[in-house]
């Protein structure tokens, strides 16, 4: 349709799923500040002797913690606010402007629907927004428009996905909420559907109106309370039976969480088809993206099941994935579901089926009592095209865990390589290879002096420096000790005498082994005896002639 522009050539398509870590390099004094409302550990602060050294370094170490805390929040993390004050050249587009412009555009083709206001926050996406609407010919009634942005994972062509979205609309399931109108261009998607005032499955978990805004309803509940064993049973079941529809159906889903389950009386409905098709991230997506065997789109279907019964069970989403210890639950049965989800174990070996679950005590005696028969053809060359889509949404998943797992073991390593322990063990490998070296570099050296004077047939116990040579220290004693038969070969953990041997300024001779060697033998081969006897002529003394 024309209402949408088409995506600037090399636009990049961020995942918002990313989580953002910052870091306090410096301080700068500023004369203003938020503080937050939710209960967070913002540091202290003080009024007298702010500027002082000791106190900015506390007070940075404090924030440091304090951002920590907010990035590794599941909410906030994904909050744009937060993103926007990380990453500002990123999340620098004002979204809500860009949704009213497409949906202005819209309303001048389709001039039946009209917009009651817009629904501002009630999702955790930066790039989908949601308006009320209505029918002007049915004032009464009341629907939802959702805007979104295509997302990094948007595979299909663009002829495809606009087939692909038109055609949500003709689905009909007893557990998919009924889709009323669906359009979709190059560069995002519109999507209008019945607006229910129950809300969805999270709003009834805690006890939210369905227009607050996402951070208010549920990043800081006032209270926590499960639900019972029969909704969750029931509830399970049918999210259950939905999701295998879809796997037989080759159809790619991969967003479940409990604000994507809308309830209609003691029924759900599954919502955001559509979100697969245009590329979105998954909600759990920095949960999942950890493990490696969670590496198909089924097993991701499965794994968020796992952390939406947790939080039908608990009332709150767990802390920490995996999950070793469960807290007491109303059934045995559901810790059992959980274990083969959310353990540790379960992350090694990978995800159980859906059938599988369907199988277990839990939900086998669950009696569906809705008879709708489901509905949604999808043309073969369309399920070809889901099924190379989905393929690519599991490569990408694959490499990004891959990356994951090589940064992991570099951090593991660097943090081995700097822990005290290590640091003491190379500080005395690095001692025992000095020593080696120093032995073996003396032994050379030994070597090379014993070949020296054997080529020159000497004997002596030590080297003579030449004449020009200045006299070395007399530690060593060995100019003063005359000419004797040679010594015993030195023992190996001492180091040879030569080395301390070196004259201070040696002489610019060329071969000063060769000189010693040839006065060595000069001395030892001489006999006093073969010396001729001289007759000496004084002319001293004065001639008188």
């Amino acid at each position: 349709m024309a209402f949408m522009e088409k995506p600037p050539a090399g636009k990049v398509l961020l995942d918002d799923t990313v989580p953002l870590t910052a870091q306090i390099e410096a301080s700068q004094s500023l004369h203003s500040h938020t503080i937050s409302t939710l209960s967070l550990p913002l540091p202290p602060k003080k009024l007298i002797g702010n500027m002082e050294r000791e106190f900015i370094a506390e007070r940075q170490k404090g924030l440091q913690a304090y951002l920590d805390v907010i990035t590794t929040h599941h909410i906030l993390s994904n909050c744009e606010l937060v993103k926007k004050f990380l990453d500002p050249n990123s999340y620098s587009v004002n979204y809500t402007e860009i949704a009213l412009q497409h949906v202005s555009m819209f309303f001048r083709s389709e001039p039946k629907w009209e917009v009651v206001e817009p629904l501002k926050d009630i999702g955790w996406r930066i790039r989908k927004k949601y308006f009320l609407m209505k029918i002007k010919n049915q004032p009464k009634e009341r629907l939802m428009l959702s805007w979104a942005d295509l997302g990094p994972d948007k595979y299909l062509s663009d002829k495809d996905l606009q087939y692909a979205v038109k055609l949500l609309s003709s689905c009909s399931h007893p557990y998919i909420y009924k889709i009323t109108f669906a359009t979709a261009n190059e560069s995002s998607a519109l999507v209008i559907r019945p607006f229910s005032e129950k809300g969805t499955l999270k709003d009834l978990i805690y006890k939210a109106k369905p227009k607050d805004p996402f951070l208010k309803k549920y990043c800081n509940p006032k209270k926590i309370q499960g639900l019972e064993l029969q909704q969750i049973k029931t509830y399970g079941r049918q999210i259950l039976e939905v999701l295998k529809y879809l796997h037989e159906k080759g159809f790619p889903y991969g967003h479940l969480h409990s604000a994507n389950v809308m309830l209609d009386g003691d029924t759900c409905k599954l919502l955001d088809l559509e979100n697969s098709l245009l590329g979105l991230p998954s909600f759990y997506r920095s949960y999942f993206s950890q493990f490696r065997k969670i590496n198909t789109l089924e097993g991701v279907d499965v794994h968020c099941f796992g952390h939406l019964l947790y939080e039908m069970t608990y009332g709150r989403p767990p802390d920490t994935i995996p999950v070793d210890n469960f807290p007491p639950a109303p059934s045995v049965f559901v810790v059992s579901v959980l274990e083969s989800i959310l353990t540790c174990e379960a992350m090694k070996n990978g995800m159980p089926t859906v059938s599988r679950l369907l199988q277990m005590p839990l939900f086998s005696d669950v009696l569906l009592t809705n008879s709708e028969k489901p509905q949604f053809k999808i043309p073969t060359k369309l399920k070809e095209a889901l099924k190379t889509s989905k393929e690519c949404i599991e490569k990408r998943l694959t490499e990004e865990q891959k990356l994951i797992h090589q940064h992991r073991r570099l951090t593991r390593a660097q943090s081995h390589h700097g822990s005290e322990e290590e640091k003491k063990k190379r500080k005395i490998l690095a001692r025992k290879k000095s020593k080696r070296s120093a032995y073996e570099s003396g032994e050379e050296h030994s070597a090379k002096y014993s070949n020296s004077n054997n080529s020159a047939g000497s004997g002596a116990s030590s080297p003579l420096t030449s004449p020009s040579s200045p006299t070395p220290p007399s530690t060593a004693g060995a100019s003063s000790i005359p000419p004797a038969p040679p010594p015993p070969p030195l023992p190996p953990a001492a180091p040879p005498p030569p080395s301390t041997e070196v004259p201070t300024q040696p002489s610019p001779q060329p071969d000063v082994s060769a000189s010693r060697g040839a006065l060595l033998s000069s001395i030892q081969n001489f006999q006093k005896g073969t010396l001729k006897k001289t007759q000496t002529c004084d002319y001293s003394a004065p001639r008188i002639s």
